[in-house]
This record gives structure tokens, sequence and C-alpha cells, in this order.
């Protein structure tokens, strides 16, 4: 055996939406990711991504072994059915099978929720755990807004997280986690994890990183880290519609084995829950949306479109991309500006559009097939303008360098407005989706989107202005609508 430490590296990342009838299936994590073995390093190589960092630190450090198994993600969702999960599970623990192991790092979201399971996540690394034996050091890092059970405490010593929103560092937390792996086997470092539980479930709406609550968390966090002995300090905010028991903000410490955390603990628990109602989200229905994007271009200042952002229907948060509320909203106000409306998953639209070719003239019923409580469908007559196979690479900075596949689309129009219907659904979030369509954003007024937060990292330079607006959808900001069964109604309070 030769002197360089043996690493085992394995992906599964995906949140998980209880509230949406689309269940998340194994074709999705294929199309996503799915990568095994030495061919996952070319895929994430140059990607700003956990794994990517990994690739970075093979082609830099000599000293590294590094096995891949099974490295996945899917986008966010419905439940995973059980038995496919149980294959995703077996999938990783096979690829892990080839120790021993000095150390393991597993990149994860942390939201993830199956048909049969309230903590996927977990069941995955009890089981790792088992493989492993006691003693291997395990690192983890998980999405912001994961859903963390209190037995991670007893099975991993590293735990770190993003530490912004739109999550641009999932490469420095990718290296962050390693770093600490890396520390605790080559100086024979013990460390422990320590977990406080938050009784609070804050909204993503307010939690942008660029300023607010969750900035001054994440630098007091990053203070806490230059104490000796604190290696990290992650705030993790909870997934608000994933219906899990560990739904719950969490204050997670990595520290040296020895380190008194309880005082620091206390404190980052108190600053989290002390901002509990800096969370709250302002509620801008669509019609008031779009009269204030109306005012903002009659003004004239600034360059770029307006945006609109549906966020109750943001893919992101595991929306179904098939509510209808801001382009009836649009319509009823018989707006005469350029508008692009991202987007309605329809694969059978698509498919049809696909058949007839470009130019065709088509009479469709939009949105409403999913979820039609949520507004029904909108017939309107359109041409096929374009149409795409889906793919291409991100150039913003959120997953930058990734390949996409969102399915084919077809770009539609009738009269100003030019909307776009694709195969799977997948938010707009990179610049490379305009390129996709031939859509230049200096000639359009209105951009029109079902997103959220992630939509601003890539598109906020080339907007005039952005606003949040919330038609009906499965994800409100009022988290009383949400039908619950197993998050504690004491913390929506």
């Amino acid at each position: 055996m030769s002197g360089k430490l043996r690493i085992a590296v394995a992906r599964l990342w995906h949140e998980a939406h209880s509230f949406t009838p689309v269940q998340t299936r194994l074709a999705d994590f294929r199309r996503k990711e799915w990568q095994q073995g030495p061919a996952t390093a070319d895929f994430y190589r140059g990607t700003n991504t956990e794994i990517g960092a990994v690739v970075e630190l093979i082609d830099s450090d000599g000293d590294l072994d590094v096995h891949f198994s099974l490295c996945t993600a899917a986008p966010p969702g419905g439940l995973v059915p059980q038995g496919e999960m149980d294959q995703i599970h077996e999938a990783i623990l096979e690829g892990l099978e080839n120790g021993p192991w000095d150390g393991i790092y597993l990149s994860l979201h942390g939201a993830t929720l199956s048909t049969g399971s309230l903590s996927p996540d977990a069941d995955l690394i009890n089981r790792i755990r088992t493989l492993a034996g006691p003693d291997i050091p395990i690192a983890v890092s998980f999405d912001m807004h994961a859903c963390i059970n209190p037995q991670l405490a007893d099975l991993v010593q590293i735990l770190s997280g993003y530490h912004t929103y739109p999550h641009v560092d999932m490469k420095e937390t990718g290296h962050r986690a390693m770093a600490m792996l890396l520390d605790c086997l080559r100086n024979k470092r013990p460390v422990r994890l320590h977990l406080r539980h938050v009784p609070m479930l804050p909204l993503s709406h307010m939690m942008r990183t660029a300023s607010g609550p969750m900035r001054e968390l994440v630098d007091l966090g990053r203070e806490a880290m230059r104490k000796p002995g604190i290696l990290d300090a992650t705030f993790f905010a909870s997934f608000t519609y994933a219906d899990s028991p560990h739904a719950s903000a969490v204050v997670a410490v990595t520290a040296d084995d020895e380190a008194d955390t309880e005082t620091l603990l206390d404190s980052l628990a108190s600053a989290f829950l002390e901002r509990a109602p800096r969370f709250n989200a302002p509620v801008i229905r669509a019609h008031e949306g779009l009269t204030r994007a109306e005012a903002l271009l009659e003004n004239g200042s600034g360059r770029g479109p307006v945006a609109l952002i549906d966020t109750a229907d943001n893919p992101l948060s595991g929306g179904i991309g098939d509510t209808t509320g801001l382009l009836r909203a649009w319509l009823e106000q018989s707006s005469h500006l350029r508008t692009v409306f991202s987007f309605f998953h329809d694969p059978a639209l698509v498919a049809k559009c696909h058949r007839l070719g470009e130019g065709a003239r088509i009479s469709v019923d939009l949105g409403g097939r999913i979820m039609p409580e949520h507004g029904a469908p909108v017939p309107l007559t359109v041409r096929v303008l374009r149409l795409t196979d889906g793919r291409f690479h991100n150039v913003g900075p959120m997953e930058n360098g990734m390949a996409v596949d969102i399915g084919r689309t077809a770009l539609l129009e009738a009269g100003n407005l030019r909307l776009v219907v694709s195969e799977t659904c997948q938010s707009v979030n990179d610049p490379a989706w305009c390129d996709l369509h031939g859509i230049e954003l200096a000639g359009v007024d209105l951009f029109l989107v079902k997103a959220k937060n992630h939509f601003r990292a890539a598109f906020e330079p080339f907007c005039r202005a952005l606003i949040d607006i919330e038609s009906p959808g499965p994800s409100p900001a009022d988290l009383h609508l949400v039908p619950y069964r197993h998050v504690p109604r004491s913390l929506l309070d």
C-alpha cells in the first residue's frame, strides 16, 4: 500500500418538497448527475461544486488516493419512492466496500425525503458508519437548508454547510469539509461535531446573505471560527416545505475533541433566535407587482428588464412549474410591454411543439394540469418560435461550469409575449438559458419567472429591478397554509 491517504467520496443531493404530487424519480437523478468511478473527476473538474473542490485537491495534492462512489443529484422536487432511494443507497454503499479507508467525505443536501423514511440522509450515514467502523473520520457537507437529524452528532466528526444564499460557495464548502478531514488525518487531530437545535423555522425568502439577518449570522460563524479549537461554525436554516420532524434551525460547530463549545453554542443559538422576526417575508400579489414594474419602466431610469419573481412556484423550492396566477394577472392587465415568461413544465406540450415544428400555430392550455387548485389552465393561441434540446453549460456563479439538461423546450410567442415550456421542472437560474432560447434581455421589458433567490445570483446584474411576488402555489410564505404532519406547529409561531 502506498503512503497516500485513501479517501472515499460519495454524493447524494436532493431537496424534498412534501406537498407536491410529483415524485422525484431515479431518472431525475440520472439526468442531472450520476457519476461513479474515475470518470467522476472529469465530469466535475472545473465546476463550482463540492465535488469540483475534491477534484481540485486531487489535481494539486499528490498524497491523496481518492475513490469515487456514486455521486448523484436531482433537482428539488417531491418525495423519492423508497425503492428508488434504496437503489441509490445501495449503489453508494457498494462503492464504499473497497476499503479500508483513511477517511470518507459525503456531499449531501440534508433535506432528502423518501416515501418510506423521514430521514434518508441519516439512514445512509448510519449504514456508512457501520461499514467504515467507529474510528474512521467522516466529513459531511450540507446545503444551508438541511433538516438535521440530531443522530448526526454521534455518526460523523465533521460538518460544514453553505455560507451563501444564493449558494455560490459550493466549491468553498467542499474545500472546507475536505480541509478539516485532511487536517484530522494528517495531524491525528481528534475532532467532534456539536449540534444545537433552535426552535424556529425561518423562511428562505429573506435569507439572502448579501445583507440582512443571515449575513449577520454567517459573519458571527466566521468570527467563531477564529477562536482556538473551533474548526467550523455553520448556521443551518432548514427547509420549510420538507415535512420532517427534524425541520428546525440548527447551529453546527466542529471543534477539537476537548474544546468547550457550550458557551459558543448558547451564544450562536441565541443570535439565531433573536433574528427570527426578520425572516418574515412581505407578500406582494401579482397585480401589485406588475403595477410596480410598469411604474419603474415608465420612470426610465436603469437598464434591462424588471423581473417579477413568483416565489410560490419556485422549482428550487420544489415547485411544480404549473401555477398560472402570474400569467393570468399579466393577461388581465393587457400589458403592452415586451415580456418573457419562464416557464411551464409540460412534457406533452413540448412533444407536440417538436412534432409540429417551428412556425406552427396552435391553441394551448397552459398550466393548471398538476395542481389546478393553484390556478386553472390559461387558454392561449401561440406560434412555435424556437425549439431546443435543453442542454447548456452554466456560465453564471451558481454551479458554474456544470452541464445542464432541462429536457427539450419550446419557445412560444403570442403578440408581445414569449413563453417557454419545458420537459422538466427547472427554473431559469443561469444566463446560458437565455442564450439557449435566443433571448436578449436588453430587448425585454418584463421578465416573469418562477424562481426565488438563486435567480438573483446570475440575473441581478442584467435587470433594472427585481420584485418578489407570490401567486397561489405549493410553496407559500404563510407556513400556516402548509398541511404539516411532522413539523411541530410551535415552530410556526
